[in-house]
């Protein structure tokens, strides 16, 4: 894993992973817990760039690769709505959803695919599974992220097998790559101007990340899609 340079550097990340309100956290940590901030500004920033890529294609400024990870059509709820539902229901670590950012970008980089509403969300319901299995010390299976995600155990399965051979199976995230991501989604909210209260959680980043087995469970009604 990679180390930050500096003390004062570290110090700078540690405060911004305060107010994401990233900590360290198995499976059960995070249920019945209040949103943490970073899932409101990940979705925003998911969201915003889904705008824009469906913007250039219509206007045939891009092109688009369709893959499995693309539906008929979008799923009736935002990509807030569906980052806090798997937040709620799979009770992974907050520092999750940034790993699945950075494994979103890496696979759009390697694919040339263009996130929009009809491939953003079984995008998102993979890569946090997938950082799940490789950041936390315990994790549903796939079964139960299906439920969670609105689609069916097989079509996941398949998912996550495409995404893996997509990315190389590059999984691991050093803390720089880490740090430089949480730092960004503080400069996009600085530059949109918002207004979010701030956690009080604080973020210890482990050196070591393993992967472990499954464990199996039952679970909430899933999202219709």
């Amino acid at each position: 894993m990679g180390t930050l340079s500096t003390d004062d550097r570290l110090l700078d990340r540690d405060v911004v992973y305060l107010s994401l309100g990233l900590r360290e956290a198995g499976k059960g940590s995070s249920c019945n817990k209040s949103p943490p901030r970073v899932l409101s500004l990940v979705s925003s920033l998911l969201e915003r760039l889904v705008q824009k890529n469906e913007m250039l294609l219509e206007n045939n400024e891009i092109k688009d690769v369709i893959t499995v990870f693309h539906g008929l059509r979008a799923p009736p709820v935002s990509i807030q709505q569906y980052i806090e539902r798997i937040f709620k229901y799979s009770c992974c670590s907050p520092s999750c959803f940034v790993v699945a950012q950075i494994y979103m970008d890496r696979f759009v980089k390697q694919t040339n695919v263009q996130l929009t509403s009809l491939n953003v969300h079984r995008l998102l319901i993979t890569s946090v599974m997938l950082a799940a299995k490789f950041v936390d010390d315990a994790f549903f299976n796939n079964a139960y992220y299906a439920k969670v995600g609105g689609i069916s155990t097989g079509e996941l399965n398949k998912l996550e097998l495409k995404f893996l051979f997509s990315v190389d199976f590059r999984l691991q995230v050093n803390t720089s790559t880490f740090g430089r991501y949480c730092c960004n989604l503080e400069r996009v909210e600085a530059t949109d101007g918002l207004q979010i209260e701030r956690s009080i959680q604080a973020c210890r980043i482990k050196e070591t990340w393993s992967n472990n087995e499954d464990s199996t469970t039952t679970c909430a009604p899933a999202i219709a899609r």
